[in-house]
């Protein structure tokens, strides 16, 4: 009994990623190469749904530069929504597998272990996972960005903006990835604004529209006038309008909204890494790697700034931009101190990658927990 609705299960998920994840509407299934083969299927895997304006839609934007970069050559497939357990990745990583699926993008951190066993059932499809750190020699790959780049940036916008000197900060769950952001962010405002502070509310959730806003809505009653985040939808913006209060937006372009109070955003730009990924493994040239994008290749960036924005912002921000791109400026430079005032890295010492991800403190200025 349990394996025959274990088939059933099986199949009625099959129904229903054939309804909710496709190919793309270019319809490339029914074309050929130049070279007379079929195109290439790619399957990616999403936690939110590609209308969130957040981070998901990131992807998804992501997703249609492919198409577009390598017409007639990729046909993809994706799925919304899947939850971060080991059972529902894999369900529909194998789904889109069966669907002719040689290459699987997996999008969320939480889908990192279900990937990793996947890599292993199936040594001829290749699997790249996004934030992770987890990968092998064959089949298995990561992706992620110098998010902390943009988020310096974003950080002299809100710096120069706030005229209570309290600027909130929502944030998803309390892990490196998150120390980075909120630090390189309030780095970039401390440059610009000594006096300002960034105060932390968790979520505890990387894709929860309601929790998002009512952290965003608590920061604002402790008199916070800007808003940034790293989480995934557009509530903490929503929240900022709705106050008459600023915002720093996260992942893509969500002036749409929050008009009046949306001041700027920094953006993954992921079709250059999946035009780049599946270009070489149409070449036969791939490699896993551990790829880590940067403004200078165009991976990551900063939106234009707003309407909204102070103007003497661009200035500064286009500035230390230009270093960045040449190389000459570089975030996690010291001297930096943690909240305790203690020196987190000595003067003129410049962390490199793997120290970077190894933060586990929150910089002077910061007011919130690691916990």
């Amino acid at each position: 009994m349990k394996k025959i609705f274990s088939i059933f299960a099986v199949m009625m998920c099959a129904l229903f990623l054939m309804v909710g994840c496709g190919a793309s509407n270019d319809k490339t299934s029914d074309t050929k190469t130049s070279d007379g083969s079929e195109p290439i299927k790619v399957g990616f895997l999403y936690i939110g749904h590609i209308n969130d304006g957040g981070f998901t839609q990131a992807h998804d934007k992501g997703r249609l530069a492919l198409e577009e970069n390598l017409k007639g050559k990729v046909e993809t497939l994706y799925q919304e929504g899947v939850a971060e357990n080991t059972q529902d990745v894999k369900n529909s990583a194998k789904i889109m597998i069966d669907q002719g699926a040689s290459v699987i993008f997996a999008t969320s951190f939480g889908f990192m272990d279900a990937i990793e066993e996947l890599s292993k059932e199936y040594p001829d499809v290749k699997f790249i996972h996004f934030s992770g750190y987890k990968m092998n020699d064959t089949n298995f790959g990561n992706y992620f960005g110098a998010m902390e780049e943009p988020r310096y940036l974003s950080g002299i916008v809100a710096g120069l903006k706030t005229k209570s000197n309290k600027i909130g900060f929502v944030g998803a769950f309390p892990l490196p990835e998150l120390f980075i952001s909120i630090n390189s962010f309030t780095l970039g405002v401390k440059s610009v604004n000594p006096d300002a502070t960034v105060q932390v509310v968790w979520t505890n959730s990387w894709y929860d529209p309601a929790k998002e806003k009512e952290a965003a809505d608590a920061l604002l009653a402790a008199g916070c006038d800007v808003l940034a985040q790293h989480c995934d939808t557009t509530g903490p913006q929503v929240a900022a309008e709705e106050k008459n209060a600023f915002a720093i937006g996260y992942n893509s372009d969500s002036y749409d909204s929050a008009p009046k109070a949306f001041m700027t955003a920094p953006i993954w730009n992921h079709g250059v890494f999946y035009t780049k990924t599946v270009e070489e493994i149409l070449n036969g040239t791939w490699k896993p790697e551990s790829y880590y994008g940067n403004i200078a290749d165009g991976y990551v960036d900063l939106l234009p700034l707003t309407e909204n924005a102070p103007e003497e912002a661009k200035a500064k921000v286009d500035e230390i931009k230009s270093k960045m791109v040449s190389g000459d400026f570089k975030v996690f430079t010291g001297p930096i101190k943690n909240q305790a005032g203690e020196v987190a890295v000595e003067e003129g010492k410049i962390l490199n990658r793997e120290e970077i991800w190894k933060i586990d403190y929150l910089v002077d200025g910061v007011i919130g927990t690691t916990k």
